[in-house]
């Protein structure tokens, strides 16, 4: 059993939702396409933390995001922290998470658009789910139908529900701490992912108020996940490397709002300035009429796979 339903909401806010044998998604296409639920119809497990402090709502272009983050699987696009690109003023987290999308369906894949309004560029995702496994299926085409040309941060951006004990799996060689106002850690150095100073920083505390900020790069494979080991669940990201060669992981165990999470981040982009990664050749950029096409999955299940 596949297919899609429209006509859900949630506070008000219409909800598209994928349904399998395995899986079930709500996503907002009014909020920037943001998936507000991804339950295993299995064992009825929420793989998603939200922010219960919040309603689901559209928000006005350059809302400032951490007082506003919902939770659930956002996409930031064109930039993280607020900067001048290519001379367009980007807002806080970029445009596409308040951006409100088109919506389409073809047979049992939901089809979102939309243009981002000050950058320009336009984004297209086409998502379904397998009827063979646990499996949420994304296609995506980026496009710069202006006459300059755009250098920008793509990032996917789940926020997982965790417990103590729960890992973080990547296969990245290096890690690196992005700002140490939002780090555990002492020191911004290099380090051999996945320890600091012989201490396994992939394994999720109780909550102690702490966070973690890390950049992981020179990865093996393109991949990212989570995973409970005593229940025998898993969250995982596969994507290419080419499009995503680095992975961001910002973790609150109470120190950022209270909040208890952690959110994996498939990123184009190091480190978190457009401007400075650019003048790296360290972020996605595409000329005048110029596309950028990739595939991306998230498994959901068990975590034997």
């Amino acid at each position: 059993m596949s297919g899609l339903a429209k006509q859900l909401s949630v506070d008000g806010v219409p909800i598209v939702r994928l349904e399998s044998d395995f899986l079930k998604v709500d996503v907002a296409p009014d909020i920037g396409g943001r998936t507000i639920s991804l339950v295993d119809k299995k064992t009825g497990y929420e793989f998603l933390w939200r922010n219960r402090n919040l309603r689901l709502q559209p928000l006005p272009a350059g809302s400032e995001y951490d007082p506003n983050f919902y939770g659930g699987i956002d996409e930031l696009m064109p930039n993280d922290i607020p900067e001048k690109i290519n001379g367009v003023d980007c807002p806080d987290h970029g445009e596409l998470w308040t951006t409100a999308l088109t919506y389409r369906q073809n047979g049992e894949r939901l089809i979102l658009e939309g243009r981002l309004p000050k950058c320009g560029l336009t984004y297209a995702r086409e998502m379904w789910l397998r009827s063979d496994a646990p499996y949420l299926e994304f296609r995506y085409r980026i496009s710069n139908p202006t006459a300059e040309a755009r250098d920008f941060l793509w990032k996917l951006h789940a926020a997982l529900a965790v417990e103590a004990g729960d890992l973080i799996e990547c296969p990245a060689r290096t890690g690196q701490v992005v700002d140490l106002a939002y780090s555990r850690q002492k020191s911004i150095a290099p380090f051999g992912w996945p320890k600091v100073d012989g201490a396994a920083v992939n394994v999720v505390p109780a909550r102690d108020g702490t966070m973690d900020f890390f950049y992981l790069s020179d990865l093996a494979a393109g991949e990212i996940a989570w995973s409970r080991p005593g229940a025998g669940l898993k969250f995982g990201y596969h994507f290419d490397r080419k499009v995503f060669p680095y992975a961001w992981i910002f973790a609150s165990y109470g120190g950022f709002l209270r909040h208890y999470t952690v959110i994996l981040e498939p990123c184009t982009t190091m480190p978190i300035s457009v401007n400075e990664a650019a003048s790296k050749r360290q972020c996605s950029r595409l000329q005048p009429g110029q596309s950028l096409e990739t595939a991306v999955s998230i498994y959901a299940g068990q975590a034997n796979v």
